[in-house]
């Protein structure tokens, strides 16, 4: 049985009650018997089911969840551990330090509208939600479980089709007025479709210019799958004469002095705006490549193992269609057109042949 009780010299009134034999002491933050008496009996409920009692609920943070959701993503060695630690940093912010019990559907969405008051986007705030779901995803599991419920989580609307492309004279236009340890990488990009981290730390033992192959294997790419990619003629080129300036003791294909190129954002949006080429992204290249693909004639399969999508609907996103593309379709649809009134002319003016037998039944 339970007990409520007074600390001498305190008006406070906390609760005592045991669960398998150990004795649990909670403050019930009032000096109203009442409040005392229906904190007991809902923790008495909760053991009678065979629950955890809530106070140990209640001394699980925020931090603890958050790291839980790192360590699993060390653990699994999953390629967007960067991501996550940038959302679980901005998580902190609003829910650092306290209980999980008191991060509630209507304390997220407060999240959710002061992100949007700082402009960022519904894809943005999205992942950011998506981590904060992982995290009490991960603690339900736990033996015994970190939380008793998870909240229900609003996500925002996303408008999830990629719209940035490149057309050729556009790439040619920034590639000439680039820095030259950039250029061959927009290069490799518009030929190949690779995400940007791929390409940045692509290793000359992964090339082979007598055979004209880029290699990469099993687990270093981001859907973990192979890939290997036949250079064309411009491409050979430019790795050809890439690998003629090798610096010795750097493994790296691209490098700036020797060392990895990690970002070149700033340099890239000076680029951007000195070309007339307005919020254009590195990723817009990887769209544009497999547009150019299939503009050109490549099954789908086969592009789609080229620039490593994995998914058809994630692929049939990046393959963009511009006004040039709705211009020309409706010049083939009126061709085809003209084609049948051409040939139901001509079917007019030979006239219609009837049968001899019916032809006699009509005289």
């Amino acid at each position: 049985m339970g007990t409520i009780y007074r600390r001498k010299g305190k008006k406070v009134l906390w609760i005592k009650y045991y669960r398998n034999g150990k004795p649990f002491y909670e403050s019930s933050h009032s000096d109203k018997i009442v409040v005392a008496k229906r904190l007991l009996q809902k923790r008495e409920g909760e053991i009678s089911k065979g629950e955890l009692p809530g106070i140990y609920f209640d001394k699980v943070r925020f931090d603890e969840l958050s790291e839980d959701l790192l360590s699993d993503y060390r653990i699994n060695g999953r390629k967007s551990l960067e991501k996550a630690q940038r959302c679980v940093k901005y998580l902190k912010e609003a829910f650092g330090g306290i209980k999980v019990t008191e991060i509630t559907t209507s304390r997220i969405r407060t999240y959710i509208e002061e992100r949007m008051r700082k402009k960022l986007s519904n894809a943005s705030i999205n992942r950011e939600l998506a981590a904060l779901k992982r995290m009490f995803h991960l603690a339900a599991r736990c033996t015994p479980p970190k939380v008793r419920e998870i909240p229900y989580i609003p996500m925002l609307k996303e408008n999830n089709v990629r719209k940035g492309f490149f057309e050729h004279e556009e790439y040619l236009a920034l590639k000439n007025i680039l820095p030259d340890e950039l250029k061959p990488i927009v290069t490799f990009a518009y030929h190949s479709g690779w995400r940007k981290g791929e390409i940045l730390s692509l290793t000359w033992d992964k090339v082979d210019l007598k055979q004209g192959i880029v290699r990469l294997d099993p687990g270093e790419t981001k859907n973990n799958e192979a890939r290997t990619l036949y250079m064309d003629e411009d491409l050979l080129k430019e790795m050809r004469a890439l690998h003629s300036k090798r610096r010795l003791g750097c493994p790296y294909v691209f490098h700036r002095n020797g060392n990895p190129i990690k970002d070149f954002r700033s340099t890239w949006d000076s680029r951007c705006r000195q070309a007339g080429l307005k919020n254009r992204l590195f990723h817009d290249f990887r769209r544009t490549a497999v547009r150019n693909m299939v503009r050109a004639g490549v099954s789908e399969g086969v592009a789609m193992k080229i620039s490593g999508h994995k998914t058809r609907s994630v692929f049939d996103r990046y393959n963009i269609i511009n006004d040039q593309d709705l211009r020309e379709a409706t010049k083939k649809h009126e061709i085809y057109l003209k084609t049948k009134t051409n040939s139901s002319e001509t079917s007019s003016e030979r006239g219609v042949i009837i049968p001899l037998q019916h032809a006699q039944g009509t005289f």
